[in-house]
This record gives C-alpha cells, sequence and structure tokens, in this order.
C-alpha cells in the first residue's frame, strides 16, 4: 500500500510517498497525487519512505517525467530510499532523472517561502 502527502508551497508541489510501489493501484496513485500539481512549477517527488518500487511503479516515474515536462513542470525526485536507487541504477536510468540534493532542497524551500511571504 502506498501513501501520499502533498504540500505546496506556491509554485512548488512536495509529493511525499510512504510504502509501495508494486501494484497498479499504488502507480495510478501517485500519479493522481502528482498530475493534479497542474499550477505548480516544480514538483518534488520524496521517495525516502517507499520500502518497493516494482517495474509497474518504475514505469509511472518515467511517465511522471514525461508527463512533467510536457505541462512545464520541474519534476525532480529527493532522497529515494536504498531500494529505489538500485532500481534507478539497474534500469540505467539514473540520469534521466534529476535527484536533488538536501542543500537543493533547502534552497526550494526557503526561495519558495519567502517568495510567497510565509515564515521560514
Amino acid at each position: 500500500m502506498l501513501n501520499v502527502t502533498v504540500a505546496s508551497i506556491g509554485k512548488l508541489a512536495v509529493v511525499g510517498c510512504e510504502g509501495r510501489i508494486v501494484a497498479s493501484e499504488s502507480a495510478y496513485k501517485l500519479c493522481e497525487a502528482v498530475t493534479s500539481q497542474t499550477d505548480a512549477r516544480i514538483v518534488v517527488l520524496e521517495l525516502s519512505e517507499v520500502r518497493a518500487i516494482g517495474g509497474g511503479g518504475f514505469g509511472m516515474l518515467v511517465f511522471l517525467q514525461r508527463w512533467a515536462r510536457e505541462h512545464n513542470i520541474r519534476f525532480l525526485l529527493f532522497h529515494p530510499s536504498k531500494s529505489v536507487q538500485s532500481k534507478l541504477e539497474n534500469a540505467r536510468s539514473i540520469a534521466e532523472f534529476y535527484i536533488a540534493s538536501l542543500g537543493e532542497m533547502r534552497a526550494l524551500l526557503a526561495y519558495a517561502n519567502s517568495r510567497y511571504g510565509l515564515a521560514a
């Protein structure tokens, strides 16, 4: 089962995932969460709590990356778990996905907070 949360700060959306992305139901849940962020300019997929990702989940990441590009949205992965990192490396697709560093995430959040008048 996959739990998905979305936090939006202005044009930045952080989609947090927890659980497993191995069944089509989980992949579609992720798809729905990301593709509903049509007002965002940046979507970050936080994957530290994803325990397993199957072929369908990986395929959904590829689809979401393409969807984001077609909608002029920057799509970033953040802190993929070891199992997700391994899947990306085994598929030789690590270069296709941009994985944001902790420093980059801090900068994005600070910018979004300052840009939209929120307290840091």
